[in-house]
């Protein structure tokens, strides 16, 4: 797997409170926007959503969807619900890939992850969206919703724009990943839950009886 930089994800916290065209020029609104951006997520320790993701390319179109769990410093927990349950999981050093029924779990260094996903483990409290999206530019600032377009720093030969779309609230209700290939991601949230209880056991992968965890991408 070829490896890469994280602080893309910060793409996420694309718009924030209070954005709105009356704030005048186009720089001042970006910048006003991801210092409330970042202040509104760096203080979450734990954050819920309902998500759905939408892959598109090479002629194939599909989609799943599931529940999105982040915790502070760097835990993510994807459980995908439909069209068939799978797991993709980060403890903060390593990540997990299981579907029910394998007779294997993938294991591997969350540091060389090449996964879209993987960012968004580091979206709670280490955020800085104008240090880390190249060209940053408001793409809409009308409407309830707003969306901000850029192309994240350490990709640029791997994603050609990331589109991001937010409501009032400064909650990130859709991104949009376009990659050089001609592929593209799409991924919807909903169902906030903001510094949810979260158990202990939540982001510790135990496989299920029966199967062997595979390790990948070195040592």
């Amino acid at each position: 797997m070829r490896r890469k930089t994280y602080g893309w994800l910060t793409l996420l916290l694309a718009l924030s409170v209070g954005l709105a065209p009356a704030w005048g020029d186009e720089a001042h609104s970006v910048e006003a926007a991801a210092k409330k951006v970042d202040q509104y997520y760096n203080h979450l320790r734990a954050f819920q959503a309902h998500f759905t993701e939408t892959y598109e390319g090479a002629g194939i179109s599909k989609s799943e969807e599931g529940t999105l769990l982040l915790s502070k410093p760097s835990e993510m927990r994807w459980d995908y619900q439909a069209p068939h349950p799978k797991l993709f999981l980060v403890d903060g050093k390593f990540a997990y890939f299981y579907v029910p029924g394998d007779s294997t779990a993938q294991k591997m260094d969350a540091r060389k992850l090449d996964d879209l996903r993987s960012p968004l483990r580091f979206l709670l409290g280490r955020t800085k969206l104008e240090s880390e999206l190249d060209n940053l530019r408001l793409a809409d600032n009308s409407g309830s919703e707003f969306s901000l377009e850029g192309i994240p720093k350490g990709m640029e030969t791997r994603i050609s724009k990331v589109r991001v779309q937010a409501n009032d609230a400064g909650q990130i209700t859709a991104l949009r990943i376009e990659e050089r290939d001609g592929s593209a991601t799409t991924f919807k949230f909903s169902d906030f839950n903001t510094n949810p209880e979260i158990h202990h056991d939540t982001f510790r992968f135990e496989p299920p009886a029966g199967v062997t965890t595979v390790r990948k991408n070195g040592p």
